[in-house]
């Protein structure tokens, strides 16, 4: 019960905070098993994403996150595990801990929707960075799963690295269609494809 009651404060500040749109372009916030894969410029975006999502939504849709960073305090480890649910994975190199991909397909497999960043790091610039191979071999082992991109636009000026108090900031996400891996499609090519649908969601250079 505390948990859903911080879960709820915490997207009603978010949308306080951000004044959230979310615009919904070539498709519909439904139920279905969805992977919402965004561009990452801070730890608030995903629950930018997720207080975004109807509530209906929301409540089965888990973010994918840094253990390192997210089991690094009593309280953010209560909050990513008891709050959002999240999927952690072990990020750091030569890794020894479960398999990013298979603890992904579980909770897809278990009826779960993802919220995932495949640039992999927070991008600190305004480009967006190459993806990493893991959202292809989960569209690989989850085939049935819909891949929908999501263009985070301003919350790295609301939540700058480093930044203590949050500056506010009016923020736009922008939901597209969905993608799934074609029949003998490469890595090389869904990942292009994908890279190349988050781009085209994002607002013309100035």
């Amino acid at each position: 019960m505390i948990e859903r009651l911080f879960g709820l404060l915490l997207c009603n500040f978010a949308k306080l905070l951000t004044g959230v749109r979310p615009l919904w372009q070539d498709c519909e916030p439904e139920a279905k098993l969805r992977v919402y894969f965004a561009n990452h410029r801070s730890h608030g975006d995903f629950v930018l994403i997720w207080a975004a999502l109807p509530a209906e939504l929301r409540a089965q849709t888990r973010p994918v996150a840094g253990a390192d960073y997210w089991l690094g305090s009593r309280f953010k480890s209560w909050l990513i595990n008891q709050v959002f649910h999240a999927v952690l994975v072990d990020r750091r190199p030569g890794r020894d801990g479960p398999d990013p991909v298979k603890q992904m397909a579980a909770a897809l497999d278990a009826g779960s929707s993802l919220i995932l960043f495949p640039e992999g790091t927070r991008n600190l610039g305004e480009a967006l960075l190459p993806f990493r191979s893991g959202i292809f071999h989960l569209a690989q082992a989850m085939p049935r799963a819909e891949f929908v991109p999501v263009w985070i636009e301003n919350l790295g000026r609301v939540m700058p690295k480093g930044a203590i108090v949050p500056v506010p900031l009016l923020c736009t996400l922008t939901f597209g269609a969905p993608l799934t891996l074609s029949p003998g499609e490469t890595k090389a090519e869904f990942l292009d494809r994908a890279r190349a649908a988050l781009l085209d969601l994002a607002p013309p250079a100035n």
